[in-house]
């Protein structure tokens, strides 16, 4: 990777639930056996605090904790990419030391939502969060959470910010990505934040995806951008399809409400969210329950 030091941005990266208890606490044993599990099924990076994390409603105390937590039990098998984004660039710098103390590899920046900062407040956004910490950064385009889109070019700008690594690219637009991979500088490394789109954005030249389904599925869609990134497209388009399904069940309300509701039934930790966030409507259960046994996940569900 380019600039501060290597890192690994390939493959299948799990953005990471966050359990909470039924008061609301972080549950940090919980957390452990989901990064234990992530980590022996075979994932090859972790990325908590962000949105599948409900980095948006953690506490500054919170996030360190839930980060020292992951990098601990992690132990250097796989990178933890951290998030810390958020609207305001001095809260990110915030962000950003607290998660390379709590031991961080690199950092999950969103671009500002609400705000829609212009071209040059977007480049000066990055640049300051660059300057202030010494870890790689990954910028965030997702323009269902933040309002705007940071269009192929200006991404492009933001890759040459030194220490700028790569994008997680969140836009569901395949021509957009594609225009990403076809002008980055050499070792800028682009993710897919979709996963309907992930197996099509490796054939597109990505380097793989940063994920909501690996959550309930670690050890197939790690598979999957293994087949995918070695060119085994037949391999790669079976689990896609396999997978398919789940991926859309994820999204039948707001992220991660289906997600988390999806791994109480696997018996991996709680389907507690933090409000504004409520609990998933009825049919929203039922569907994710059917999936899960379409796709064959719970029948080992402890």
């Amino acid at each position: 990777m380019r600039g501060r030091g290597e890192i690994a941005l390939r493959g299948a990266l799990t953005a990471l639930v966050t359990p909470f208890d039924e008061q609301g606490r972080i549950d940090v044993p919980a957390l452990e056996r989901l990064v234990r599990w992530q980590v022996d099924a075979g994932i090859d990076g972790l990325v908590p605090c962000g949105t599948t994390g409900e980095g948006a409603t953690l506490r500054p105390e919170e996030h360190a904790q839930v980060i020292e937590t992951v990098v601990r039990v992690a132990a250097g098998r796989v990178p933890v990419i951290a998030g810390c984004g958020t609207n305001d660039t001095r809260t990110t710098i915030d962000g950003a030391r607290r998660a390379a103390a709590a031991g961080a590899q690199a950092l999950l920046v969103v671009t500002p939502y609400y705000n829609k900062p212009n071209r040059s407040g977007m480049i000066a956004h990055f640049a300051a969060v660059t300057e202030a910490v010494p870890l790689p950064v990954v910028a965030y385009n997702v323009p269902g959470r933040t309002g705007q889109n940071v269009p192929a070019e200006l991404t492009l700008k933001l890759a040459e910010i030194p220490g700028v690594v790569g994008v997680k690219e969140a836009a569901a637009n395949l021509e957009q990505l594609a225009a990403i991979v076809a002008g980055r500088p050499g070792g800028f490394a682009v993710l897919s934040g979709d996963d309907p789109l992930a197996f099509p954005a490796v054939a597109l030249g990505a380097d793989g995806v940063i994920s909501v389904v690996s959550n309930e599925a670690p050890d197939l869609t790690a598979a999957m951008m293994r087949a995918a990134l070695d060119g085994d497209l037949a391999a790669a388009r079976r689990l896609h399809y396999r997978l398919l399904p789940l991926m859309q069940a994820n999204f039948l309300e707001s992220n991660p409400v289906p997600v988390k509701t999806a791994l109480a039934l696997l018996g991996r930790c709680g389907d507690t969210v933090r409000s504004p966030l409520g609990p998933p409507e009825g049919g929203t259960r039922r569907r994710l329950a059917e999936v899960l046994r379409e796709c064959g996940l719970l029948e080992g569900a402890r």
